[in-house]
């Protein structure tokens, strides 16, 4: 499930580092976090539709990778990002 342009934008405006940041590794985990979730909820709805819960899966690894590479690089950051989106370590 793509997100529309208008909530990607909201995403990128709220964890951007600077203007115009789209690439940070902050932006990139919110913005899987919010695909994961509207992919859960299909997913609640749609239980069979295979190709939506390896779509799911892949994100969700994506979003792991990410996410060990922040916390080897900046664990301020990584901490940050962890909190603002209520996830766990």
């Amino acid at each position: 499930m793509p997100l529309s342009k208008e909530e990607k934008v909201e995403v990128i405006n709220k964890f951007a580092q600077a203007k115009g940041d789209t690439g940070s590794p902050e932006v990139q985990v919110a913005l899987l976090s919010e695909e994961i979730e509207k992919l859960a909820g299909h997913l609640k709805e749609h239980a069979k539709d295979v190709s939506a819960k390896r779509g799911l899966l892949t994100k969700i690894a994506k979003r792991r990778r990410l996410l060990r590479y922040l916390s080897t690089r900046n664990s301020e950051r990584f901490n940050t990002i962890l909190k603002t989106l209520g996830l766990k370590a």
